[in-house]
């Protein structure tokens, strides 16, 4: 009989938490994935959808565990096993062949973030497309640019409050962050804060779980929250809320930010955003009374057209209001810049051949159907991503795959629908079979893993795949030969005193390291560190933004509704972007929540099949009728894989990737505009 051996292990998903793990194996299988208090941030809690699905997602019948062929039409999922010694001959021979016709640029890598250890996120995989000379990918569009270029405009490249910190204040405004979904450590936080007399506001388009703990919920219409926060600048002002002894010594490009702030009443703002004006009075009340104030905002801002001034608008209340510099006060956003990372020496960006060409990553599916693009797309490497279940406009990118003269190289732990469309697929390991370093960019703490499992099958490491790549077209360059423990050496600064004069590799995989200023102290903007802007000051105007996008100020526009609801496609409970999507427990039908009135109107109920359409595709889902939304709002989570709709299609398939955010040209996944009918 054999033993089961608990061992340790960190989270990789796309989530800022990073939690450590406790990993139950048996006989070399992963049988059980809990919590564990080796990060104190995290605590041995972990999200359901880990211990649920982690499991299958690494020996259940989709895992990829040898080299495949394509041997039938573009995503019909028929493959014959190979050698890997085959597979790296075939890819060597469809990137040679079209580079010789039209150079290394003809060649895209595909990836976002599927795991965010240091190594497999980006390390060999960079070298290896630098090195080629292959097209770079701006990949920050999909998700996170428009937050973090909106927090970088206003604060540089400074840490943000630590998440723990949000014990200490004694208002938390959560906005636009579904925090018991996608960043769940920091309801625990919230909860220490309020035992202590902290009030909490929620700002939302959706009433979520944490929304029905709030003292106040505050849901304006998707996409003007901007107006909300300009409304409340010019409030502050008018009321006398503004803290100007914080503001001179710290801020720069006040007047032309009120100025602009002005322009919005509150009369105005009730009426934009749909709010009652009892709500917004509610809601400057409690932020005029508090002396500590955390600001924790999510992604959700960001997927609309004004998204990047939505997250100026909201982050720069703090500024205004002096909750900045002090315990418990400020922007919970980039707490992972405490991190010195080195990515010079890691991805090694000094390999890129001067004048290669960048694409957005938004863009791709554009780029791969355009007949005029020169040098054109001939090869694509999909890593790291599963971009027909997570990109905009899913039809035109499903255009794109089935392209019969596109050479296709994927490589995954699973088979995602959009490995299907692969002509080769090297099968990747789990995290549980390698080790990596996680510097989390939600929280401060530093963690290595080692395996827990052996490898499964022939999968390897995408560091190892990498390098066997770059070993078969002939880079013979020392850096191609790096091994893991170097390349984690690489990742960091090794001379960094935090670290305890250990390197990076060495660190102890059974202790979360606290990174925090090199005195010791939390940071804290305006206190213990200082933006990190030209100004060396919070710049509530943005000459960058201004020359780039226009966008000095936080600025809106209404949307132009092509159709009658608006759809909203936040996180998942059960999925991690579209991780697990692919376990039999998240492959029945998907969900859309509408609002009772809408439904009544439609005739629509509870458990009715209905279709959501626009002139980019349709969608079929089973309705909830819910007054979580608003009026003329719908729901629908995102990540679902094709086989949740009968006709083959997600709420990806209705989303738009023409139109781009104000600020870093992200994708508008909140601008999606559908009709709605009974089936």
């Amino acid at each position: 009989m054999s033993c089961v051996e608990i061992k340790a292990s960190v989270c990789p998903l796309d989530c800022p938490d990073t939690c450590s793990l406790s990993v139950s194996v048996e006989a070399g299988r992963v049988v059980e994935v809990r919590g564990s208090d080796t990060n104190p941030y995290t605590s041995g809690t972990v999200c359901k959808k880990v211990t649920r699905y982690y499991p299958h997602f690494v020996h259940g019948e989709g895992r990829l565990t040898h080299p495949l062929l394509r041997t039938g039409p573009r995503g019909s999922g028929e493959y014959q096993r190979i050698g890997w010694a085959q597979a790296l001959d075939r890819v060597h021979r469809g990137f040679t062949q079209a580079m010789a016709e039209h150079g290394p640029q003809t060649v895209l890598p595909l990836n976002y973030a599927g795991p965010h250890g240091q190594l497999a996120m980006a390390s060999m995989d960079r070298r290896f497309f630098h090195r080629l000379g292959a097209t770079l990918l701006d990949r920050g569009p999909l998700c996170g640019a428009v937050r973090g270029t909106a927090y970088r405009s206003l604060f540089g490249d400074s840490p943000g409050l630590p998440p723990d910190q949000v014990t200490l204040a004694d208002l938390i405004i959560v906005w636009g962050n579904n925090v018991t979904t996608s960043n769940l450590h920091l309801a625990r936080m919230i909860k220490a804060a309020r035992a202590r007399g902290a009030k909490l506001v929620v700002v939302d388009a959706k009433r979520t779980k944490i929304a029905d703990q709030a003292d106040l919920f505050v849901q304006p219409r998707p996409g003007t929250d901007v107006v909300l926060a300009l409304a409340m600048a010019a409030e502050f002002e008018q009321r006398g809320l503004l803290d100007h002894s914080f503001l001179e010594q710290w801020a720069t490009g006040l007047d032309p930010y009120l100025a602009q702030a002005r322009q919005y009443t509150l009369a105005q703002a009730a009426a934009e955003c749909r709010l009652g004006a009892d709500i917004i009075e509610h809601f400057i009340a409690l932020y005029g009374s508090a002396q500590r104030v955390a600001m924790s905002l999510g992604n959700g801002l960001e997927r609309g057209r004004w998204g990047g001034s939505a997250l100026r608008a909201a982050m720069a209340l703090q500024a205004l209001t002096g909750n900045l510099g002090r315990p418990g006060a400020g922007v919970t956003a980039m707490p992972g810049a405490i991190f010195p990372k080195t990515p010079e020496r890691l991805q090694r960006p000094d390999l890129i051949p001067h004048g290669t060409r960048m694409f957005n990553i938004v863009d791709v599916a554009g780029h791969l159907l355009d007949p005029e693009l020169d040098p054109p797309v001939q090869v694509l490497f999909i890593y790291n991503h599963n971009p027909l279940c997570t990109h905009p406009d899913q039809n035109r990118l499903r255009r794109a795959l089935t392209r019969e003269d596109l050479f296709i190289v994927g490589s995954d732990v699973v088979m995602t629908d959009s490995m299907t469309y692969a002509d080769i697929i090297l099968p990747a390991a789990s995290h549980f079979e390698h080790g990596d370093l996680y510097a989390a960019y939600g929280q401060h703490y530093l963690q290595r893993s080692e395996a827990v499992i052996p490898l499964q099958g022939e999968a390897l490491p995408n560091t190892e795949i990498f390098r066997r790549l770059a070993a078969r077209f002939g880079f013979t360059e020392p850096l191609f030969q790096a091994t893991d423990p170097e390349l984690m050496d690489d990742a960091l600064n090794p001379d960094d005193a935090r670290l305890g004069g250990k390197r990076p590799s060495q660190l102890p995989i059974d202790t979360a390291l606290p990174l925090n200023t090199a005195s010791g102290e939390p940071p804290l903007i305006c206190g213990t560190v200082a933006p990190a802007t030209p100004s060396g000051r919070v710049e509530l105007y943005s000459d960058a933004l201004e020359s780039r996008y226009g966008c000095g100020v936080p600025r809106y526009g209404a949307s132009t509704a092509t159709h009658p609801f608006v759809l909203i496609s936040p996180s998942s409970f059960e999925r991690t972007n579209s991780t697990f999507g692919g376990h039999p427990a998240n492959l029945g039908p998907s969900t859309v929540e509408m609002h009772p009135t809408d439904a009544a109107g439609l005739e629509i109920e509870t458990g009715h099949r209905v279709i959501l359409k626009n002139a980019r595709g349709e969608v079929r889902l089973e309705a909830r009728v819910s007054d979580a939304v608003q009026p003329g709002v719908l729901y629908s989570a995102k990540g679902t894989w094709l086989a949740t709709s009968d006709n083959g299609q997600t709420v990806n398939a209705l989303i738009p990737a023409d139109l781009k955010t104000d600020i870093a040209d992200g994708a508008c996944y909140h601008e999606t505009f559908v009709d709605v009918q009974r089936i």
